[in-house]
């Protein structure tokens, strides 16, 4: 059996989460939007995991926000069709206005592969329609479960239970199909972490 078969194999076995939704600082990035000084002007060029050069990186002062490769990997997959009748949504809550502000600027310029953003890949599941839930201002607020993921339920359509959530918590990614806990890796999402619950069901 050839690679590209046994991929397909695979993934036909899986049952993927009609809604895939990552959180941003520690997790789908390495910074804390909180402790960013500026909004991001200068972008760092490197290699999108072999699929060409792309911007890898954003400049906020000194400190390079960049995602982990686990979360590129997971874009790069859904970008490719990999995961089919899934779509990718962010649940943030960022602490501050201009947190929040850098943030979605990161979004627009970190690229998955060369020319299409993170910003243009949710865009594209969306038709355009910003179902992104960003910040902690009204009607957002520091507790996810009670603003962010009701607002998103009503946005997207999707129940809690289609739902799978890439977090970082108690020092960790935790992955919650919606509330209940099915996985934990230290130090940002990591190829292996997403690789084995992107399936999960």
């Amino acid at each position: 059996m050839t690679s590209s078969q046994s991929t397909s194999t695979t993934t036909s076995t899986f049952v993927f989460p009609e809604l895939c939704v990552f959180d941003l600082d520690a997790c789908l990035w390495d910074q804390e939007m909180y402790e960013m000084p500026a909004l991001p002007s200068k972008t760092v060029t490197g290699d999108l995991n072999g699929r060409g050069n792309g911007v890898t990186g954003v400049m906020s002062g000194s400190n390079k926000i960049s995602l982990y490769p686990g979360s590129l990997l997971a874009l790069q997959n859904h970008a490719n069709g990999e995961h089919p009748g899934m779509k990718i949504a962010l649940a943030s809550s960022a602490d501050t206005p201009f947190a929040e502000q850098i943030g979605r600027a990161s979004l627009k310029m970190l690229e998955v592969i060369p020319g299409i953003t993170v910003w243009d890949l949710l865009m594209k599941d969306w038709d355009g329609v910003d179902v992104n839930q960003i910040g902690r201002q009204p009607p957002l607020s520091s507790n996810k479960a009670k603003s962010h993921f009701p607002r998103l339920k009503d946005a997207t359509g999707v129940r809690f239970d289609r739902m799978l959530f890439f977090d970082d918590a108690f020092g960790g990614i935790i992955v919650q199909w919606w509330l209940l806990v099915v996985g934990k890796k230290i130090q940002g999402l990591g190829h292996a972490l997403f690789g084995r619950l992107a399936g999960y069901g």
